[in-house]
């Protein structure tokens, strides 16, 4: 029998798990695959970005975790940015043991512009995603327009800290502003996703953000402060986390003068934006 079936046929004879257990997914042999067929079934805005920009895009991300003297890797997923105001995209990525870069998936997103007084451009580097910035989940509240910055009630911000970051008004300059990732307002500001619109924020498909908090793809730090016995109250219950997640948001700029293809623009509407 060959040994992925011998595994499948020892996990069927297993009883039920309680949810949010990670040993199915602990015992599977490619996060990779697993987790690409996921981005496709249950994320609801994709770009379909062609395999020689999937190469140039894991070249990026390599040499960004070089210059930061970031060379040596366990197995992991990296979330990728590019902030170019032509392109705004997420790219999700998995290192192998072998060192191979396997694309999983793209979206589109939203960073930062130049909007007025405490508007940032969203800052280059790479940010690890630890328990110094503890996460927190959405309350659903809405701002004085009417928008749910955040989203809906319940999902997760994945917070990065205070980093500098480019101002856009007065003299330029750099400040500090709060890194975050997160899902936005569903009715009024998803459907601009693929335009920059935030003060210095990523924002990102409210699925995509699902995919990631469930099953854990930057939760590196959070997984082993559970291992070490502490109670965490942002992972979700029913979570269930690969085996070997990664911590790292990658920000790069492209420099694009013109849209590809792969990345269309969404539709033009007005609209007044806040994180």
């Amino acid at each position: 029998m060959r040994p992925v079936m011998r595994l499948l046929f020892w996990w069927l004879l297993l009883p039920g798990l309680p949810s949010g257990t990670p040993f199915a997914y602990a015992a599977d042999p490619h996060p990779a695959a697993v987790i690409k067929a996921q981005y496709a079934a249950q994320v609801d805005m994709r770009l379909d970005v062609p395999a020689h920009e999937q190469n140039a895009y894991a070249d990026r991300l390599r040499r960004a975790l070089a210059d930061e003297g970031i060379r040596e890797f366990a197995p992991q997923f990296f979330l990728l940015i590019d902030r170019s105001p032509v392109v705004q995209a997420a790219l999700l990525y998995w290192l192998s043991a072998a060192g191979d870069w396997r694309f999983i998936g793209a979206s589109p997103v939203s960073t930062g512009f130049a909007g007025g007084f405490e508007y940032f451009l969203t800052p280059l580097g790479v940010f690890a995603h630890t328990l110094a910035n503890k996460d927190f989940r959405a309350e659903g509240t809405r701002n004085a327009f009417g928008i749910r910055g955040y989203g809906l009630r319940g999902v997760r911000v994945y917070d990065f800290g205070w980093v500098e970051a480019e101002r856009t008004w007065d003299a330029r300059g750099r400040s500090p502003m709060r890194l975050q990732v997160h899902a936005t307002d569903p009715d009024l500001l998803e459907n601009q996703l693929g335009r920059p619109r935030s003060k210095g924020c990523i924002r990102i498909p409210a699925t995509l953000n699902s995919l990631i908090d469930q099953r854990g793809l930057l939760d590196a730090e959070y997984e082993r402060a559970i291992r070490e016995g502490r109670h965490l109250w942002v992972l979700r219950a029913d979570r269930q986390p690969v085996a070997a997640a990664g911590k790292y948001l990658v920000i790069v700029d492209s420099g694009r003068h013109q849209r590809p293809p792969w990345s269309p623009w969404p539709p033009l509407r007005q609209s007044t934006t806040r994180r």
